[in-house]
């Protein structure tokens, strides 16, 4: 059974998707580079997490408007079984990379 989804609900769960990835890795990053990107960050806003809020809610927003610019002005085609298994995906995987992350780092340190 196919479910016609409006092109910004496609666009903007993509963009979840998506987005969800990058904060993850966002967070490996601010912790392996925590003498600059983090610094950077703290500096930005007065906290690093409120700064990592800003670039994903940016992030978001830019990448959803843009996936629902493709095709056209049609977004992107997919169904909405595809956009669920996606979205769920990426937030297994993104939940991965930062347990993945700090297990290793606790057995190494």
């Amino acid at each position: 059974m196919k479910h016609n989804l409006e092109k910004y609900t496609i666009s903007f769960g993509l963009s979840l998707a998506i987005t969800s990835l990058f904060s993850a890795l966002l967070v490996v990053l601010k912790e392996l580079c925590d003498h600059s990107v983090l610094v950077w960050m703290s500096k930005a806003t007065g906290h690093h997490w409120m700064t990592h809020g800003i670039i994903d809610v940016v992030v978001f927003f830019v990448l959803g408007w843009f996936l629902g610019t493709l095709n056209g002005g049609r977004g992107v085609d997919i169904s909405a079984e595809k956009l669920i298994k996606t979205l769920v995906g990426s937030v297994v995987v993104s939940g991965l990379i930062i347990v993945g992350f700090y297990m290793v780092d606790m057995l190494a340190g």
